[in-house]
């Protein structure tokens, strides 16, 4: 069989079912979505005894050519936040090549932890659901509860070495080299004092976090479902994209499996978009409790913005695959008077405009991309380049650690707050209390 995954659901579904299964044998995996994931092997150290070459990884592009090299009997998919459509596509391919085409679930995925577990997921990337796992955070502490962040992986450098890791400080996060997607969502946990584990092998990263909590908060990746069972499942859904609850895979299963559905960022969306995603929500999963989220962006220092050329640089994965045009960094631009947006465009180096190309929908800001060494510079060249008076960087990072420009640099920042009743910070009080799940909240 070929696994085709983008660097995280694929590991862990071969760690999870195929492993230590000798009536199957994984002859690759594919990448794609993120660059520079492909052409490597999956370590032998990894992988098991049965495969003592490790596995290789191959680019999607090169399935059919893979496959018609060797007899191939099963294709299975193994990423998130692409339309329905999209994963039909590759069950077409699957099918043309003559294999069999698997999505595997929860009961064979999900591994079982000895403490509680809260799940944040969302439909779609860019939801907020990192501001709602760290609100959610907050609130455990401020309940004496020892918190342990399990997220999503995101192992873009060298597996062997990144098979359980622990952030604590940002010190953690410089020794492991991480990028700037993997500084986007660990930093901000760690800014407010969370413990962050992450890493290739769910059952050893899930160990080392038991080992020094009380609770796990598992803070999902793009829309993908929790690797770890959860006692209570919270899903976000945007109120800026109304339509987006059943579009994509597996955020509709997301949505349908949650206890708690969040309607998310409703202080900047439409009521008439706020109450169809109510709608929404409400009819594919009547028995979810349905809440309401702001997402209100704070700028450090908005009294500089007012009249200025800005160029806004946003969060990588929402704009990027996550399909928004702009972020809370336009709006806050805008809202504290910016004279212009400057469009990074007029000033990409070819790597940006690379990124650019490649996602054609992007409005006038630029995403901070940051996978490697050279798009964290092509981002810096972009920024020295651009005819702008000011930055204001609405990455969860502090992007001026990381780079050097000959622009000031504002940080956008936000959080959750709760925005109606039922409150989500009362939910969590409930669950902690022993009331139960949504239902029971009721």
């Amino acid at each position: 069989m070929v696994i085709l995954g983008a660097a995280g659901r694929d590991f862990h579904n071969f760690n999870m079912v195929y492993r230590n299964d000798t009536a199957a044998r994984v002859v690759a995996f594919t990448a794609t979505q993120i660059p520079g994931i492909a052409e490597r092997r999956y370590p032998a150290q990894l992988a098991g005894p049965l495969y003592p070459e490790g596995i290789p990884v191959i680019a999607e592009d090169r399935l059919e050519e893979f496959c018609r090299a060797q007899p191939v009997d099963e294709i299975v998919f193994a990423y998130s936040d692409v339309p329905h459509e999209h994963v039909m596509h590759l069950a077409s391919r699957a099918l043309a090549l003559g294999a069999d085409f698997t999505l595997l679930g929860p009961a064979r995925t999900m591994l079982e932890a000895s403490l509680p577990v809260i799940a944040v997921t969302a439909v779609r990337t860019g939801c907020g659901k990192s501001a709602i796992a760290r609100f959610i955070a907050g609130r455990l502490r401020e309940r004496g509860r020892r918190v342990a962040v399990l997220r999503h992986p995101m192992p873009y450098g060298d597996l062997a070495s990144e098979r359980v890791q622990r952030f604590a400080s940002t010190a953690d996060l410089d020794r492991a080299s991480c990028t700037i997607e993997e500084r986007e969502e660990y930093e901000p946990h760690i800014a407010i004092g969370n413990l962050v584990f992450a890493g290739v092998d769910y059952a050893a990263v899930l160990k080392a976090a038991e080992s020094e909590a009380d609770i796990i908060v598992w803070d999902g990746g793009n829309n993908d479902f929790p690797f770890i069972r959860p006692d209570f499942h919270i899903a976000v859904a945007d109120a800026l994209r109304p339509a987006q609850v059943t579009t994509h895979h597996p955020g509709e299963a997301v949505a349908r499996m949650a206890d708690v559905l969040v309607v998310n960022k409703v202080d900047a969306a439409a009521s008439a978009d706020i109450e169809a995603l109510i709608a929404r929500c409400r009819a594919i999963n009547p028995r979810a409790l349905v809440v309401r989220g702001a997402s209100p962006v704070r700028l450090d220092d908005p009294t500089g913005i007012k009249g200025r050329r800005v160029l806004v640089v946003e969060d990588g994965p929402t704009i990027t695959h996550g399909g928004m045009a702009y972020g809370a960094g336009l709006v806050a631009a805008q809202a504290a008077g910016a004279a212009e947006i400057v469009d990074p465009r007029t000033a990409a180096s070819p790597e940006i405009a690379a990124v650019f190309a490649a996602y054609p929908h992007i409005g006038k800001v630029l995403p901070a991309v940051g996978y490697n060494p050279a798009q964290l510079h092509a981002i810096e060249t972009t920024i020295n380049r651009a005819v702008a008076d000011i930055v204001i960087a609405a990455t969860p990072i502090d992007l001026a650690r990381l780079i050097r420009v000959d622009k000031p640099i504002v940080r956008a920042r936000y959080a959750f707050s709760d925005a109606g009743e039922p409150r989500l910070a009362a939910i969590i009080d409930g669950f902690l209390d022993g009331r139960g799940t949504a239902g029971g909240a009721r």
